[in-house]
């Protein structure tokens, strides 16, 4: 049986864990919908690629990072609009946030769609009630891609176009020293069950968005879903073609 994301889960594999990806390079499996959250190392402060589900774990987030890189989180890439995903950058004071072109008008005006979302979902009322309510849009909206280079490796986010969400971003971490390429794909793959195609999304595109990160990623890459474990290219070209046969597009 496939995982049910409506299914609050306790702890997941990993659970309080940050496991390093390449050197500089970290993701963390969190508690609840088992959403990913990943970590770039720059030479003044670090990367975060999306949030947390709410302010509380963003914070938990925010010091965990801390502790791990020594360094303060300076920037943040939010990969999607899903309060799972966003719910926590408030904790994230002073962080240059960027997202997909038009995430940031989408989420000043969302707050209590997502919070309906979020309690629908199983978040305590208080809890996604104090988390909409603080809720940080991107102040940096991507047309199309943006290179950055925080400290050894190149990262680029890249705008994906509508595809699980109309705002889905993703964040290519460049290979380094022996380390791989790292992908992190956001809600367009998924490990730990079926992708989940909202009202949001647009299942007519998504496959093509997969070819897309395969073309950035390579055969070699780690690519990092928005729920469960790290895959590879094989797994992300199979759910592409599992997503065409289900939405008739084969």
């Amino acid at each position: 049986m496939a995982w049910n994301r409506d299914k609050h889960r306790e702890g997941p594999p990993g659970e309080g864990l940050w496991e390093q990806l390449a050197p500089g390079v970290a993701r963390r499996r969190l508690p609840g919908w088992d959403a990913t959250v990943g970590a770039v190392r720059g030479t003044k402060g670090v990367l975060v690629v999306d949030t947390g589900s709410g302010v509380a774990e963003g914070a938990e987030i925010r010091d965990g990072l801390r502790g791990v890189f020594g360094l303060p989180v300076t920037h943040a890439a939010l990969t999607h609009s899903h309060f799972d995903h966003v719910f926590g950058t408030a904790a994230f004071e002073g962080a240059h946030v960027y997202g997909a072109q038009g995430l940031g008008e989408y989420l000043a005006d969302a707050r209590e769609e997502l919070r309906q979302d979020a309690v629908r979902h199983g978040m305590a009322p208080d809890a996604a009630a104090e988390s909409a309510a603080g809720l940080v849009p991107p102040q940096h909206g991507i047309s199309e891609q943006l290179t950055m280079t925080p400290g050894e490796r190149e990262v680029r986010l890249v705008n994906m176009g509508a595809a699980h969400s109309q705002f889905d971003l993703a964040v290519v971490v460049s290979d380094r020293d022996g380390g791989p390429r790292v992908v992190f794909c956001g809600d367009l793959v998924e490990e730990s069950g079926e992708p989940q195609a909202g009202p949001d999304a647009s299942p007519s595109r998504w496959p093509e968005a997969l070819g897309r990160l395969l073309a950035l990623g390579g055969e070699d890459a780690l690519y990092v879903p928005g729920h469960g474990a790290v895959v590879g290219a094989d797994f992300v070209r199979a759910q592409r073609e599992a997503l065409a046969d289900r939405f008739g597009l084969s």
